[in-house]
């Protein structure tokens, strides 16, 4: 069947100006094929002008009290009030935080028993009626405190599957949580999906599987085989193109293939609308490679000690994105690859102790989002601070941002961020 094709002339938006000087003008394609919108970036943005992530709150210091230093922060949550939720897992303790980055008070602690938790994952959410949920894969449940921090229920959950996936509470209050539709398969054919929780039952009330990508991405695969079974370690090729997705609270899923720069969204009241925006390639300069090759091959021997590269090599040219986020207000995130600079000796990360240490990060990218509106509308480049982690997501909503950045002695902080413009006011939610 002949697909039908509608084009639509420039839509062409002009931007704010910025302390008197003219800007460049937005420029928008939008096109539709078949059941798809398309809505492409030409040129220019909303904004007008880069915007920089600027620090408003930061919790933690390198020596004091115990409540203000964080050794592995697994996952971090944000109330309608602005209060600030902080798994730490090296404790292991889930403190609470006022918006002004004051401690408050520690939920549970570490055990088996109710309102405790022994080895939470990235899963850590605040309901809109101020119930906190703490995803607790060893102990097969969601772990529910009420707003005053005391233990107020539990949800089943599978046990032993730990994921870096935050969970996402929609416009409806349900709360999403990441699973494996087949959990009796191979790790090499594992499907993820997503399922609802009713926050009144704590039981499953919808699923829906993860995107797939018409594309076979490139792995490497370590394998040791023991008396106890076998361990299998799976790993993209660096910098090769890889699928994206998150989940946004407006109820849909967003992703992306990073073989170009191209991010979809499955609304459910409309068509499918993709958002596309030119890129200048970036190269993957040869220290970056040799860098990458020797701590692909560290990590894979740690599975299997005589592993060799049984992989395609690095490409030459990294995608045009390293992820895709989403925020509380449905803005797209989308986490850029950049030209990377070589990180100095005096600011390398410690490696492994031992026989056998993990070869030091030598080649770092600066931290550089797109931001689009849920209709596609680019508004511009964010950048963020050197040290912010993509693990645990940082948290958007509106110009407010809440991420972990690490100093250049690896100190973890909880920070939170305002979007600045060019020296403006920030920008409004």
């Amino acid at each position: 069947m002949k697909t039908m094709r509608h084009s639509l002339p420039f839509v062409i938006l002009l931007a704010a100006a910025c302390g008197g000087e003219e800007t460049p003008q937005l420029q928008v394609q939008r096109d539709t094929v078949g059941d798809t919108v398309i809505v492409r970036t030409v040129s220019g943005s909303a904004w007008g002008t880069d915007a920089v992530l600027e620090p408003e709150v930061r919790i933690g210091v390198f020596e004091g009290e115990d409540h203000y230093m964080f050794g592995d922060v697994r996952s971090l949550a944000v109330a309608p009030d602005g209060s600030i939720y902080v798994m730490d897992s090296q404790v292991p303790a889930l403190r609470k935080y006022a918006p002004d980055g004051s401690y408050v008070t520690t939920y549970g602690r570490e055990g088996e028993g109710p309102g405790e938790y022994r080895a939470p994952d990235g899963g850590l959410a605040v309901l809109p009626d101020g119930r906190v949920v703490l995803r607790d894969p060893r102990n097969a449940r969601l772990q529910v405190y009420s707003p005053n921090g005391e233990p107020s229920d539990t949800w089943p959950a599978r046990g032993n599957f730990y994921t870096g996936t935050p969970l996402v509470v929609d416009t409806a209050g349900r709360v999403w949580t990441q699973i494996l539709l087949d959990p009796e398969a191979s790790v090499m054919d594992w499907q993820p999906g997503l399922v609802a929780i009713d926050p009144e039952t704590g039981q499953p009330v919808d699923t829906i599987p993860a995107p797939t990508w018409d594309y076979e991405e490139l792995e490497l695969v370590a394998q040791r085989v023991s008396e106890n079974g076998t361990s299998t370690s799976v790993d993209n090729v660096p910098f090769s193109p890889s699928g994206h997705w998150a989940f946004s609270p407006l109820g849909y899923m967003v992703s992306g293939l990073s073989t170009r720069y191209a991010i979809e969204l499955y609304r459910p009241d409309g068509p499918v609308l993709r958002i596309e925006k030119d890129h200048e390639p970036v190269p993957v300069t040869r220290g970056e490679k040799a860098n990458r090759e020797d701590i692909t091959r560290w990590h894979m021997r740690r599975t299997q000690p005589d592993w060799t590269w049984n992989g395609p090599g690095i490409p030459d040219v990294k995608p045009p994105f390293r992820d895709v986020l989403v925020g509380r207000d449905g803005r797209i995130w989308v986490l850029l690859h950049t030209p990377a600079e070589a990180i100095p000796d005096d600011q390398l990360a410690g490696g492994d102790e031992g026989p056998n240490p993990r070869p030091a990060q030598r080649w770092r990218e600066a931290v550089v989002f797109d931001v689009f509106e849920p209709d596609g509308t680019y508004l511009g480049p964010v950048h963020g601070p050197q040290g912010m982690v993509r693990y645990p997501t940082p948290i958007f909503d509106g110009d407010r941002v809440w991420a972990v950045v690490r100093d250049e002695l690896d100190v973890e902080y909880v920070v939170r961020f305002r979007i600045g413009r060019g020296g403006t006011e920030a920008v409004s939610e």
